[in-house]
């Protein structure tokens, strides 16, 4: 449907061409994004940084990694993240743990560029701030908290 209508003018007699609606079609109306939306995107790029092992607090993965087994559930992208949105801002809460024998500052660092990188071409906020909390490292000899399988099926 076109923005454009004919209308005649009566004193001339001729048509003139009058524009309904305002500006371009894109720009009319509201777009919100909820917090769970901008947390998956922080989850998920965090994750793709090298040296990260894990989002989350021990205990917090330990009840998530119970869950993650429950038929029907599902892995939890946002677990250690916290996403504060506004109309047009983000702030952003992580916690992490990280591997060993990596630079927690070049992490922390990488991980603020990728999840920035990533939340404002996805959602076009402006990401105010990323807080990163680093809760654990993770040894090399030292076993994931996930419960292992079970013997019995």
């Amino acid at each position: 449907m076109s923005d454009l209508t004919e209308k005649d003018t009566p004193d001339t007699g001729r048509t003139q061409a009058v524009r309904r609606g305002g500006g371009d079609p894109g720009t009319r109306g509201r777009t919100t994004i909820a917090d769970g939306v901008v947390e998956k995107i922080t989850g998920m790029a965090a994750r793709d940084v090298a040296g990260v092992h894990a989002l989350g607090s021990g205990m917090a993965r330990t009840f998530g990694a119970v869950r993650d087994r429950v038929p029907g559930g599902s892995k939890s992208v946002t677990r250690g993240v916290k996403a504060e949105v506004g109309e047009k801002q983000t702030a952003l809460d992580l916690e992490i743990v990280v591997e060993y024998g990596v630079s927690i500052s070049d992490v922390a660092r990488d991980v603020r560029e990728n999840v920035v990188a990533a939340v404002e071409r996805m959602t076009g906020l402006e990401v105010v701030e990323v807080n990163i909390a680093v809760s654990d490292v993770k040894l090399p000899d030292e076993e994931d908290e996930e419960p292992a399988e079970p013997r019995i099926r």
